[in-house]
């Protein structure tokens, strides 16, 4: 037998400037190697870093000529302040002079597929795709997934600070949520089962036990697009809360959560911000326009027609959104009272008028990234309403055993972590905000 003392785990961050003219240990992986006559700028890409490495040949115990791109090594070296204008490293006033260098692991070929090193990445998104597990690698496509990262983190901490439970609902389930063909059947056990479209019921349900719930896990649409806009699989950021006054204090909890979300955004990913030379938005209004009065703004204002359609168009969105931007000074704009036709069953509709509901979704930089709204609460209402839709009650029995023994009035919402992170990023397909996207011609890596 033998025993392990525990030891607190640490962050890998260095304070360079502490340690100026020091000596420092760090390990990582080769971003870029520039051979010269008296030795080599070596990039080294560390979990918390990608810093400028500089080797004299004559004072290191390594052949150059042994030392590739995407090698993992350990360096070891004296910190020195430097001025370095590439925008992909960080930090860019510190360097190290490398006198030791130790080869851990290299690449089981000579030559990569595709150059990582590079400014810009020049390659199409098929073969960027394919070569995932390396294309990821690059500084930009990095950085996306950094600011990524920052965006579910802090949605959760968000929420959790405001009272919000987290919870992990099942992806295998016996309905869907929301009905209609966009939905993976599979084999379960030799019973019909579905791949979720939403946590929608779980988070209702759990409303009931926890009053204010949330959720990031991936959901699954069937959807046979092939478009920039949309994904099979992809992450969900939920939340539904109850003892609402109405969908409008959704918006509000979703508008403080999205500023804490950019606030973080700008402390804890400022040279990615830079790298990318975006712009992190700000939400400093909240605006809302009904679903009938953006359809006649397009066609008043932009000789568009959409009047009698159900739902936005991607260029109506495009083009509210742009209005948004020019005549009411936000970026954010939340389109409400959707038509009864459009949404799912347990949305509430207006009392009113019951041809319109309480529901809403966000348009950011010309692209919807939010549903949401107000859910019926009352039994006695879902039966009616699944009835006048000729729905079957006996399938949604489990579902509805919550509303049977009484729910608080509530309202919740999901928001597409890939869509929100390709806006901020500006990216032109979500596809390039999902590390391993999924559509319906990929299923690999």
């Amino acid at each position: 037998m033998k025993e392990i003392a525990l030891e607190t785990s640490k962050r890998l961050t260095i304070d360079f400037a502490s340690l100026l003219d020091k000596e420092v240990t760090i390990s990582g992986m080769i971003q870029n190697l520039r051979v010269l006559s008296w030795g080599a700028f070596l990039i080294l890409r560390t979990p918390e870093y990608t810093l400028q490495a500089i080797i004299d040949k004559e004072k290191i115990n390594l052949p150059l000529e042994q030392l590739m791109i995407e090698s993992a090594v350990s360096i070891t070296g004296i910190v020195k302040q430097a001025k370095i204008k590439d925008k992909a490293l960080f930090p860019r006033d510190y360097e190290i002079q490398i006198t030791e260098i130790a080869l851990i692991s290299t690449p089981g070929c000579d030559a990569l597929p595709v150059d990582t090193t590079k400014k810009e990445m020049i390659v199409h998104l098929d073969k960027k795709f394919d070569l995932r597990p390396l294309t990821l690698r690059h500084p930009s496509d990095r950085a996306v997934f950094k600011i990524a990262a920052t965006i579910l983190n802090e949605f959760g901490n968000y929420l959790t600070s405001i009272g919000f439970t987290r919870i992990s609902s099942p992806k295998i389930n016996y309905t869907g949520a929301e009905g209609g063909a966009n939905i993976f059947k599979i084999d379960y056990f030799g019973r019909e089962a579905f791949l979720a479209q939403s946590p929608q019921f779980y988070k209702q349900m759990m409303v009931g036990v926890f009053g204010r719930v949330f959720e990031t896990g991936p959901v699954f649409r069937a959807e046979k697009h092939a478009t920039s806009r949309h994904l099979n699989e992809y992450i969900s950021l939920d939340f539904e809360m109850g003892f609402i006054d109405s969908f409008m204090d959704l918006i509000k909890v979703e508008a403080n959560a999205l500023n804490a979300i950019f606030s973080k955004i700008k402390l804890e990913c400022a040279n990615e911000v830079d790298l990318l030379g975006i712009t992190v938005p700000e939400l400093n209004k909240i605006v809302c326009v009904e679903f009938e009065e953006v359809h006649e703004i397009v066609y008043t204002l932009y000789k568009k027609d959409y009047r009698g359609e159900k739902d936005l168009a991607p260029e109506e969105e495009k083009i509210i959104s742009e209005h948004a931007k020019k005549e009411w000074d936000t970026e954010f704009l939340f389109v409400t009272h959707y038509p009864s036709s459009k949404r799912p069953f347990y949305t509430m509709d207006d009392p009113e008028n019951p041809e319109k509901t309480c529901s809403f979704d966000l348009i950011f930089r010309n692209l919807e990234i939010t549903t949401g709204g107000q859910r019926l609460h009352k039994y006695q209402d879902y039966i009616d309403k699944m009835t006048k839709l000729n729905m079957n009650t006996d399938t949604f029995e489990s579902y509805l055993q919550a509303f049977k023994y009484g729910m608080p009035p509530h309202g919740g919402l999901g928001l597409g972590l890939e869509r929100l992170t390709a806006q901020i990023c500006g990216l032109s397909n979500v596809k390039e905000a999902s590390l391993f996207p999924r559509d319906i011609n990929r299923l690999e890596p």
